[in-house]
């Protein structure tokens, strides 16, 4: 099997022909039918640093737009700084790994420092002694905790792998036994690290080499994936060979079915034979009919298909069974037009509904709470007394007319009764009052001839009125005077003044009896209570004068 040094060397001398390579790309695909995509999961170890992860699209448009789901890198094993991965080309990978769920990062991790130093068994011994004792646990637990932070948990494992040869520190044959324990400590360690989910695949060299492979097998509880690396070299002269040799393929697919176990090939590709199309036709089918996990193809020279351009055969080979199928044309289909039959249409029956009559139902008489309405008492505002200012009635002279000396016979003069008017109760009355004016009395002319005397009309009884006081003050009006006469003043009678006492007016003096030849009828006149009070009873006299000089006189 080829050294991981010269891988390196090999590795350098392709960076160089990147560019050339990434030319090749644009080539044309092959004329012939192209394979179907058998959807194992397929990759490439193109470099082991970010150029190698640049190079997965680059290998997919060569390949016809496959997807390369498997991210293959390996660690340096010089130190063991290099093992606990502490390297920074890590986090590219694992940010290409996270981009896509359906991706796959497949690391190789050495088990040993000073990997490829070419140390001798003895040494190697004691090594792998001091690794069972677990000497070397510290490392490999740092290793999980950076994947796990990285956010690769589900990294797949390659560790000690082609552990049967004779190139690596971390081989097998100087200690089998003492070697088992090593790898189970170092999966146990890793495994409880939290969030872990790493898989790991134990990867022998095709053929017996230093040791068959089976006898470093560490046991199932410590392995999930049984691999292998096969390149196109001894022992075996043709892929038959491969096959069927000890510890061939066939071995290592019967032994995995046996336990169980899910099979790989993480290394594979042409080496001793130069370009053998043949070699890569049969290992793919190989691949197609044993379905691995994954399989990836060392893609530098001498061992690649696509950066070494020592291979074109094989390259034609792998890019004609890798490219995906291309569709042939589609050859539409004739449409024939069903006849359409027309669907006779059935009426379909009327049928009533039947009317269901909505019961009635009794609203329901919610009385309505009286709500008594509080008595606001009314405070008593008391009124005031205004005291009635006493109004003197003005006397008002009455003009004495002269009446002629006229003989006159003695005409009896009848004495005309009084009548009697009733009293109407008093009411109060808010019309403002008048004065009163006495009408003038015109004497009657003396005759001097002796008359017989007339009888007096005896005074009518004057009722007295109650008293009731009256609210209304009235105001004082003042009296229009009659116009006066040449004649001779005589006084007036004298008004009197209403008493203050309600109960019992004082009796009002007698009207003056009319002269002789004259009629006079007086009616009283009421006032009310309070007026009459003040300005004293009232009458209203109608005089008719019968005397010589009033042309009622008849004789």
């Amino acid at each position: 099997m080829p050294r991981p040094r010269r891988r390196l060397v090999s590795t350098c001398i392709g960076s160089v022909t990147a560019g050339l390579l990434a030319t090749g790309a644009a080539l044309a695909a092959p004329e012939e039918n192209r394979a179907e995509d058998s959807g194992i999961a397929m990759g490439a170890y193109l470099d082991y640093g970010p150029n190698g992860v640049a190079r997965i699209r680059q290998l997919s448009r060569w390949l016809g737009g496959k997807d390369i789901r498997v991210g293959h890198t390996y660690l340096p094993g010089d130190q063991w700084a290099g093992i606990e991965g502490r390297v920074s080309f890590l986090e590219d990978w694992a940010r290409w790994r996270r981009a896509d769920d359906d991706r796959m990062f497949v690391l190789n991790v050495p088990m040993q420092a000073r990997n490829e130093e070419r140390v001798s068994d003895q040494q190697v011994g004691r090594l792998i002694r001091a690794g069972a004792q677990g000497l070397y646990d510290e490392h490999f637990r740092r290793l999980a905790e950076r994947l796990v932070s990285l956010g690769v948990p589900d990294t797949v494992i390659v560790l000690g792998w082609e552990m049967n040869g004779v190139t690596y520190t971390h081989r097998c044959r100087p200690d089998p036994a003492n070697w088992k324990v090593y790898w189970r400590r170092i999966v146990d360690v890793m495994r409880t690290v939290p969030g872990q989910k790493f898989k790991f695949d134990f990867a022998p060299n095709r053929g017996t080499d230093a040791i068959g492979w089976t006898k470093c097998y560490p046991g199932d509880d410590h392995v999930d994936i049984i691999g292998m690396d096969s390149y196109d070299q001894d022992p075996g002269q043709t892929f038959d060979d491969q096959i069927s040799q000890p510890y061939g393929l066939q071995k290592h697919v019967d032994f995995a079915r046996a336990h169980r176990k899910a099979i790989s090939y993480p290394e594979w590709g042409l080496f001793r034979r130069g370009d053998n199309p043949e070699y890569v036709r049969r290992m793919l089918g190989w691949i197609e009919q044993n379905k691995p996990l994954y399989h990836t193809i060392t893609d530098y020279c001498p061992h690649g298909v696509w950066q070494c351009k020592q291979n074109p055969q094989s390259s034609k080979v792998f890019r004609s069974a890798m490219t995906p199928a291309v569709p042939g044309p589609v050859t539409p289909t004739p449409v024939v037009p069903t006849p359409v039959v027309p669907t006779p249409v059935v009426p379909t029956p009327v049928v009533p509904t039947p009317v269901v009559p909505t019961p009635q139902v009794p609203t329901p008489q919610v009385p309505t709470p009286e709500v008594p309405t509080p008595q606001v008492p009314t405070p008593a505002v008391p009124t005031p007394q205004v005291p009635t200012p006493e109004v003197p009635t003005p006397a008002v002279p009455t003009p004495q007319v002269p009446t002629p000396q006229v003989p006159t016979s003695q005409v009896p003069t009848p004495a005309v009764p009084t009548p009697q008017v009733p009293t109407p109760l008093p009411e109060p009355s808010t019309a403002e009052p008048s004065p009163v004016v006495p009408s003038p009395e015109v004497p009657t002319p003396v005759d001097p001839s002796p008359s017989p005397l007339e009888p007096e009309p005896e005074p009518s009884p004057e009722v007295p009125e109650p008293g009731t006081p009256s609210p209304e003050v009235p105001k004082p009006s003042p009296a229009a005077p009659s116009p006066v006469g040449p004649a001779p003043v005589t006084p007036g009678p004298a008004v009197p003044k209403p008493e203050p006492t309600p109960t019992r007016p004082l009796p009002q003096p007698q009207p003056q009896q009319p002269p002789l030849n004259s009629m006079q009828w007086c009616v009283p006149i009421n006032f009310g209570e309070w007026l009459s009070k003040l300005v004293g009873k009232q009458s209203v006299c109608v005089k008719i004068d019968l005397g010589e000089g009033s042309g009622f006189w008849p004789f």
